[in-house]
């Protein structure tokens, strides 16, 4: 098995407030800001700043100066400390935004983040399912749950939960480095064998392009079995292209 880095992707709930932030973080190198600027902020505002920034330090004390009654404070200062890999304090922080707002998908859905975290699969598969109740719209949450599905090697569930996922946002696999309230896994233990998944899901879908593309990082990532590539109903269409006949020549990577 191959392991991989934590990677989250944050899907932002774009406030009001958004021209004045950008207008606060002009360089990402500096760490001051501009005090006359963040004066006319609030304090949800600065610690989006610093998220934005990645000072995540800096973010936890700005959203701690806000409301002690806010949800969305708590559920931000959780994703903080999520990114600081302390994930105890994101636990409590997501527990308390969800104490707050019984209904909040996104911390319900970033607690289990959290458990996933921890490969608590079972776990994770659960606070999903519940965030997927309150939010059924919401494409990260079917990814987040067939990304647990996966590594409890579920794959028709994994594939049913992909699918939705696919059909609610094209590109959810695609999404990178967004700040926001709710958090989408990428880790994954065996990267070749999700790739793999990943480029049936695209080819299901008619997605031939990216389908090939992952394809194509499952044999750099170590998939040795070809005999699934030429006999997977999925790649049907795909195995007449001189693309796919090229894959096949490739020599997996030996890791």
């Amino acid at each position: 098995m191959v392991s991989i880095r934590t990677l989250t992707c944050l899907a932002f709930a774009v406030s009001s407030s958004s021209a004045a932030v950008a207008q606060l973080a002009p360089s990402p190198a500096g760490r001051n800001v501009d005090p006359e600027a963040a004066a006319k902020l609030t304090p949800e505002q600065r610690g989006d700043v610093y998220m934005a920034r990645k000072l995540y330090r800096d973010a936890i004390e700005a959203y701690q100066t806000g409301s002690k009654t806010s949800a969305v404070l708590a559920n931000k200062t959780g994703i903080a400390y999520h990114q600081l890999g302390d994930f105890g304090a994101a636990r409590r922080y997501y527990d308390r935004a969800i104490k707050l707002d019984h209904k909040y998908a996104d911390a319900v859905n970033n607690s289990g983040t959290v458990f996933y975290a921890q490969k608590n699969y079972r776990a994770a598969i659960a606070r999903y399912r519940k965030a997927i109740q309150m939010a059924p719209e919401t494409a990260s949450f079917w990814s987040n749950l067939g990304t647990a599905f996966y590594s409890r090697g579920r794959f028709d569930e994994m594939a049913k939960a992909y699918q939705k996922a696919l059909s609610l946002d094209p590109n959810i696999f695609e999404h990178r480095g967004m700040v926001g309230t709710e958090l989408q896994d990428r880790t994954v233990a065996d990267r070749a064998r999700y790739h793999y998944e990943l480029a049936r899901m695209y080819a299901m879908n008619g997605k031939n392009e990216l389908a090939l593309q992952y394809l194509r990082k499952s044999l750099e990532e170590g998939l040795k079995d070809k005999k699934k590539m030429t006999e997977a109903p999925e790649f049907a269409e795909l195995r007449e292209t001189d693309e796919f006949k090229l894959l096949l020549t490739l020599e997996p990577r030996v890791l």
